[in-house]
């Protein structure tokens, strides 16, 4: 995820691109789906106004970048599309990917339970602002999709694939975990719950991880990758780490 190619230079589709939008439009109608009903069914209400908000803002702004990139680069969306443990080659990011998937649930869930019995509350204009910045995060993800036709879900090095080190990749070595961390942070804030934040500490913890590793892949596997580490010193947050 942290490398990729010019964006002149984009890989060719493996599969036709109408069966890759087909899908794709399958697999957003799915997280919708799937969403409302993590989100709702453990609240025991559908009368839960910062869930609403935030399935609402996160279908909309998750369907507006694959629809753009549908239309602009389809090869990233086939990228993307093959997702989860089973797509990873080492069984560390194996792990990594299944502690992640779980770290998302509990986020969405605990959230939602402290809803129902009232664990936790955040203020209206805190849960808005985590809407808000949830909305950030997904469009910096965005800008590193613009960035980056190479971005995948998997650690892997693609034919013809080289370094980015413009853009976001300019200031971080991995903006697209920078920007979902970003979100999964705000999330449970944006669902009104504190206790729902305790489950950020160990997606952290996992991605932090993960993209260490993946530097270690990348450092033996893309031409170019160790020059860019030299000149870009920061992990995910500029001037810190």
């Amino acid at each position: 995820m942290a490398s990729g190619g010019s964006k002149t230079d984009k890989p060719a589709t493996v599969e036709p691109p109408s069966k890759v939008r087909r899908k794709a439009l399958v697999g957003l109608a799915s997280l919708a789906v799937m969403l409302l009903l993590a989100l709702f069914l453990p609240a025991g209400t559908l009368g839960y106004w910062q869930a609403w908000a935030y399935w609402l803002l996160f279908v909309v702004s998750v369907s507006a970048i694959s629809l753009y990139f549908l239309r602009h680069d389809v090869t990233l969306i086939e990228n993307r599309l093959e997702a989860g443990p089973a797509a990873e080659g080492e069984m560390i990011q194996k792990v990594a990917q299944a502690l992640i998937g779980v770290s998302f649930i509990l986020l969405i869930v605990v959230p939602s339970l402290d809803r129902r019995f009232h664990w936790s509350s955040v203020p209206a204009y805190l849960a808005l602002a985590g809407d808000g910045f949830v909305v950030l995060g997904l469009s910096v993800v965005f800008l590193v999709f613009k960035e980056n036709s190479h971005t995948s879900t998997a650690v892997k090095v693609n034919a013809g694939q080289e370094v980015v080190t413009t853009g976001p990749y300019g200031l971080v070595r991995h903006p697209m975990y920078a920007g979902a961390l970003l979100m999964l942070f705000f999330t449970p804030l944006a669902l009104g719950s504190l206790l729902g934040l305790v489950f950020f500490l160990p997606m952290f913890v996992v991605i932090v991880v993960r993209l260490l590793e993946e530097e270690k892949f990348l450092r033996k596997n893309l031409p170019g990758y160790e020059e860019y580490c030299q000149m870009v010193r920061h992990h995910l947050v500029p001037f810190v780490w």
